[in-house]
């Protein structure tokens, strides 16, 4: 981290340096309030959080102690300045504070006039660059021009996603600006090459020599064009960790570099012609450390490949098709924001918004424009871009910026040790990798540890759902795609079902024992938690006792559920008259919503807090004869 001069105009100079130690005071302090006694290093380790690729965020992060190289911010290299090696900063010395990030709208239409009308939508309303899907699931290739009409390709740039198609779609878009008499050397696109992403998606090997053969066209004659794309997306949609989407990124741009220098080009030629696309999330911290970690990997390389000035990596973010979800789309409008923002403020070039019925089938006008204008209010209204590497210096942010990038570095060089990344993917490891990494994450999503709001977390039954025309079925064979929400997703479908042959959602009663201060927060989460399933609670009368609680299952119409919320005092009391008579009145199954173990002799299941809500779902759902 740099160490500006001493110029008499420190900050808070009046008031001393606050220690580590007096720090971890407030942590102390912090953790008492939950209830928990401890000090020092272990107050930070009980308030410490652990995620993916063995990192870990801490509470309290600190400046490098005097004499220290690298400090709590374990970084041994320098960040640097925006614009220069490594790169972490930013691409380029004025970052994204010139004019914002390039506001890029994805268009998966097949129909060349109606992608035309959207396409030309969205450029008079505040994108500034397109991407679109050609071949394959997309546009067909002869249908370029006419989906283009009307654009002005010298100022407008296009980036292709071609699959297969790649070599096709390139002479077909070239042939169209030469025919509409662009110059060459005015051309701004990205031409989508992508063999190894292909491959990632299909199963289907493509042919490198083509793709550098291309790439040695546009590096002669077209200067603002560059041919091929590293695309970490069908990692990231395979269930894959940061540091693994970064790693496999590293490997193919790496092995793009060999074809292209082998095929005669200058290493700084090469590295001119490779766009990396990479995923933002709602974690918005750890998307900005992926980004400023991806600029010093990527520097690495080209310093290592003899071109150290030359690695400043080119960067199209998309937020995650992962964590959208088909339930409350609605709440995929916040998620997207937030990922925007990360985006913006981790030094993307490019950003493209998912719509929010990204997974509900072709966009519409209203989702497009929400989507185009995420980036603009915050370019527009809340200024975003007008603060060069914003997160640069926050002990916290470049300390799992270099966390980071040591992961990822560790997954490339096994990688690069199974053979590079052509043997990776046709060996199964990436697969395997990334399937392993996705098992895991799914354990904390059934458990409700990762939190789907709209899904695992305050569903709504009673929503109507969202329909879009089907979006055209993409290429698939190769790595799957995985999206948060699926087990839920697959629950909620049953309860539809049932619903459509039935007339009624699949129910359960719940059995509130005493006054609510004394059941509220355990009826709440059983409602909560169910719902999530598709079983529709029901809470009424609020209160119920031995004497009254037959008779209110009874008029609930539940399925032979029920589930008591209280206190554990009132368990003590009552629990075993009132499942008694729950059974009386015909309930097969009676759940406790608290601690396992309590009113053991009177319940036959528990639900709680860190309970694999999957699970228990899969199983209410299967008592209830609510077919799979």
């Amino acid at each position: 981290m740099t160490v500006l001069p001493d110029d008499g105009l420190s900050l808070a100079a009046e008031f001393p340096d606050a220690t580590h130690e007096q720090w971890q005071r407030l942590v102390e302090g912090v953790l008492r309030k939950s209830g928990k006694e401890a000090s020092g290093e272990a107050a930070e380790h009980a308030l410490s959080t652990t995620l993916q690729d063995g990192l870990t965020t801490r509470p309290l992060y600190t400046a490098p102690a005097p004499g220290d190289a690298t400090g709590d911010t374990g970084n041994a290299t320098d960040t640097g300045f925006p614009g220069f090696a490594p790169f972490v900063r930013g691409g380029t010395p004025q970052g994204n504070a010139a004019s914002g990030w390039d506001v890029r709208q994805r268009h998966l239409g097949t129909d060349p006039v109606r992608v035309n009308e959207a396409v030309l939508a969205d450029l008079e309303n505040g994108v500034t660059s397109l991407w679109l899907t050609v071949g394959r699931g997309g546009l067909p290739v002869d249908g370029l021009a006419r989906a283009l009409d009307g654009v002005y390709l010298d100022l407008a740039p296009v980036s292709l996603d071609p699959g297969a198609e790649f070599a096709d779609a390139a002479r077909a878009f070239l042939a169209l600006c030469a025919e509409r008499g662009v110059s060459p050397h005015a051309v701004r696109a990205s031409l989508g090459a992508d063999p190894f992403g292909h491959e990632a998606r299909t199963g289907e090997a493509l042919d490198l020599g083509e793709a550098a053969e291309l790439a040695k066209i546009t590096s002669a004659d077209y200067p603002g064009v560059r041919a091929l794309t590293v695309d970490a997306l069908p990692y990231h949609e395979a269930g894959g960790s940061a540091a693994e989407e970064l790693g496999l990124s590293l490997a193919t741009g790496v092995a793009y570099l060999r074809a292209l220098t082998g095929a005669g080009l200058s290493v700084e030629a090469a590295l001119g012609q490779l766009e990396f696309r990479y995923s933002a999330t709602a974690d918005q911290f750890l998307t900005i450390c992926k980004l400023r970690a991806a600029r010093r990997l990527w520097a690495r390389v080209a310093e290592a490949s003899g071109a150290p000035a030359a690695g400043a990596q080119r960067q199209h973010v998309v937020t995650s098709p992962v964590m959208m979800t088909r339930r409350d789309p609605w709440v995929n409008m916040l998620r997207t924001t937030v990922a925007c923002m990360a985006a913006g403020v981790g030094g993307a070039d490019s950003v493209t918004v998912l719509p929010f019925d990204h997974e509900l089938g072709l966009p519409d006008a209203f989702a497009r424009r929400i989507a185009r204008n995420t980036s603009t209010i915050l370019l527009e209204e809340s200024h975003l871009a007008r603060v060069i590497d914003p997160a640069g210096g926050s002990y916290y942010v470049e300390r799992l910026t270099d966390e980071l990038a040591h992961a990822a570095w560790a997954f490339f060089q096994t990688v690069e040790k199974a053979g590079g990344q052509a043997a990776a993917l046709r060996s199964g490891l990436v697969a395997d990798r990334l399937a392993a990494t996705w098992a895991e994450r799914s354990k904390k999503l059934a458990k409700r540890r990762e939190p789907i709001t709209g899904v695992s977390e305050f569903p709504l039954l009673s929503e109507k759902p969202v329909v879009r025309e089907p979006a055209p079925a993409q290429p698939a064979g190769g790595l799957p795609r995985v999206r948060r929400d699926e087990s839920y997703e697959a629950l909620r479908a049953r309860s539809d079902a049932h619903l459509a042959a039935t007339g009624a959602r699949p129910r359960i009663f719940l059995a509130a024992l005493g006054p609510a201060a004394a059941h509220t927060a355990r009826a709440t989460f059983a409602s909560n938690l169910f719902q999530a399933g598709g079983v529709e609670p029901v809470h009424d009368p609020v209160s119920v006792d031995p004497a009254t609680a037959a008779e209110a299952y009874t008029a609930s119409g539940a399925d032979g559920m029920a589930v008591l919320c209280s206190s554990d005092a009132l368990y003590e009391e009552q629990a075993e008259a009132v499942a008694a008579a729950l059974r009386a009145a015909g309930a097969t199954t009676v759940y406790l919503a608290g601690k396992p173990g309590t009113a053991e002799s009177a319940v036959d299941a528990y639900v709680f807090a860190g309970c694999d809500a999957v699970a228990v779902l899969s199983s209410v759902l299967d008592r209830m004869g609510v077919a799979s």
